[in-house]
């Protein structure tokens, strides 16, 4: 144990002459890195040297990223007990809606976790976004911690919701439609540096951010809010929003991500690669909505599934546009605003700056 009142047992040394101002190897001193000549992909720099930072926006996330933090026992599931044990609290259709949902979150947030940590993170050569995509890999842990939490607390049949996904045909073809780009990334043999190559790097990453977290998650958010805004479930619901907010945050730092990729590698993106893209934004809005029917086939909460097929299409307009693509369902418009006040960043601002007095007790958020 360290103690600053002690006196030293011995004289300290006389400094060496000139300590610490020894001139490196002229070899050595050429291995700091210049910012300019970092890449996101196929960079040559040391991937261990931090700074000095050439994606600042990369960084900033990060530090968002960390300041968002938080954990799913934080928030009381009380409520949302009584209410699920209560025979009369919530209808058959609430209460399936509920389990497909979980069904699809408890292995969704493990799947985007195995996409970074085992593919993508090898394949990205700035050390800033590796800082991010690490931040984001933490970040999806505690989102599948969050959902075994609920389904915990509800005490219900954990084998039957976290095998959801072989069993339930809508979760399932969700599921396979992204497993092909995993194995791509993961694949010991792959690596990035040719065009074909690359291309198939750039679509995994636009797959994960636009239709993924972007797309797959926002019929199961929309349902789990409206519950919340109906003063039900308010404890999944509460952790539902710091989700989003957290996956809003991935989508953002994605398509930053693909951005610069494009900007940096323009010979990857080829009206013949775009072509391919829009195809795989089409496929994934039919593959979600055929998911809103299945957990919704006869309307709940004000909700139905062809209120979706709207707001899926509004959403992949958003996404096509954010990353360079024209539109694909003109003149689609937000059927549920209210969403997009649940992401609002002001509010996130004033949200942390309550935190430390409102948060832990979870009693942030208001359903009204």
């Amino acid at each position: 144990m360290l103690n600053w009142d002690d006196e030293p047992t011995s004289a300290p040394s006389a400094p060496q002459a000139d300590a610490g101002l020894a001139i490196a190897p002229a070899a050595e001193v050429a291995k700091r890195v210049n910012a300019d000549d970092k890449r996101i992909i196929n960079g040559q720099t040391d991937v261990n040297q931090l700074v000095p930072f050439k994606y600042k926006w990369a960084w900033d996330k990060y530090l968002a990223g960390c300041a968002n933090h938080w954990m799913p026992q934080e928030v009381n599931m009380q409520r949302d007990i009584e209410l699920w044990k209560n025979p009369n609290g919530l209808s058959e259709d609430e209460r399936r809606l509920v389990k497909r949902n979980l069904g699809f979150f408890v292995t969704a947030d493990s799947l985007a976790a195995n996409n970074i940590v085992l593919g993508t993170y090898r394949h990205i050569t700035a050390p800033e976004c590796r800082q991010y995509l690490l931040r984001q890999a933490f970040e999806e842990a505690i989102h599948t911690h969050a959902y075994q939490y609920i389904v915990e607390s509800l005490g219900l049949d954990e084998a039957e919701i976290f095998n959801a996904y072989n069993e339930i045909e809508s979760i399932h073809d969700k599921d396979q439609f992204l497993i092909p780009f995993i194995d791509t990334l993961t694949d010991p043999e792959f690596k990035t540096g040719t065009t074909e190559n690359d291309q198939k790097l750039l679509k995994s990453i636009i797959v994960f951010a636009c239709l993924m977290e972007g797309l797959f998650f926002y019929v199961g958010f929309t349902q789990i809010l409206a519950l919340g805004r109906q003063n039900k479930m308010t404890g999944a619901a509460e952790q539902y929003q710091y989700i989003l907010r957290d996956e809003s945050m991935h989508v953002n730092f994605g398509i930053d991500l693909i951005n610069t990729i494009k900007m940096e590698n323009p010979q990857l993106w080829t009206p013949e690669f775009r072509e391919e893209i829009k195809a795989l934004f089409l496929e994934a809005v039919d593959l979600e909505y055929r998911y809103a029917e299945d957990t919704m086939p006869r309307g709940v909460l004000g909700l139905n599934a062809p209120m979706f097929k709207g707001y899926l299409r509004f959403i992949a307009n958003r996404r096509a546009v954010q990353i360079g693509l024209e539109p694909l369902f003109p003149n689609e418009e937000n059927p549920f605003p209210w969403m997009s006040e649940m992401i609002d960043l002001k509010k996130e601002r004033n949200f942390f700056e309550t935190r430390v007095t409102e948060y832990q007790t979870g009693g942030t958020l208001s359903w009204d």
